[in-house]
């Protein structure tokens, strides 16, 4: 037995929501208490549809990308821990959040790779890594999907998506992802944290298309729901 597993059985790790010492994060009460998004939703974008059909939305303007999966609901205590991760450094949340993500996938599709949404160079240097790429690092390594960090790259310097509305965010986004690897006919998997409007999946999954995939599905830890609180 190693070091830290014996200081892992005399201080079990904490749980990162309520701080109890139970041996795993989130703890069983705090897991139960998460929103998970469960309600019947549409196959597409993951918004809440009765019957689990396509929403009018994507029925009258079809995305690029082929299905999502979202685990959560973007509400407390998604608000406070994902901004945690990605502002404030605490990487330990990335792992707890790639196994939310997991729960949700056992009847996805499996696709040929996986690709967190790229960070343009200028924020990763700022940022010092990529919040999306450590939570695809769990799931791919617990799923044996390849994790492909190089495959698309963020060519644009856009200002954040959430300052914008509808149309700003398209027009914000437009060109500002490239393909620099061999995509055709594969089956490629988007992973993200949260999922607001859907618009940079979408512009990433059209960048993606053209190059020639086959289907891209978005897999993201939390979907923002119209009126979710």
């Amino acid at each position: 037995m190693n070091s830290r597993s014996i200081f892992n059985r005399i201080f079990p790790p904490a749980c990162l929501l309520c701080g109890e010492p139970t041996g795993r994060s989130p703890c069983p009460a705090c897991e139960a208490d998460l929103p998970w998004h469960r309600a019947p939703q549409c196959p597409v974008c993951a918004i809440p549809a009765p019957d689990n059909q396509v929403c009018g939305r994507c029925l009258r303007h079809p995305p690029a990308f082929d299905r999502t999966v979202a685990a959560l609901i973007y509400r407390f205590p998604l608000d406070r821990l994902i901004p945690r991760l990605k502002y404030r450094s605490q990487l330990a949340i990335a792992p707890l959040l790639g196994d939310c993500l997991l729960q949700t996938l056992a009847a996805a599709p499996r696709p040929d790779c996986l690709i967190p949404m790229p960070l343009h160079p200028a924020r990763l240097r700022e940022r010092g890594f990529n919040h999306a790429s450590e939570i695809a690092r769990r799931v791919s390594h617990q799923l044996g999907v390849p994790l492909a960090l190089d495959l698309c790259q963020r060519v644009r310097d856009t200002p954040p998506q959430m300052s914008l509305k509808g149309d700003e965010r398209r027009r914000n986004l437009r060109k500002a992802f490239s393909c620099v690897g061999d995509v055709r006919n594969r089956h490629i998997a988007l992973l993200d944290d949260v999922m607001t409007t859907g618009t940079s999946l979408d512009e990433l999954a059209t960048t993606l298309k053209r190059a020639g995939a086959r289907e891209v599905s978005c897999w993201v830890v939390a979907r923002a729901l119209p009126g979710a609180s």
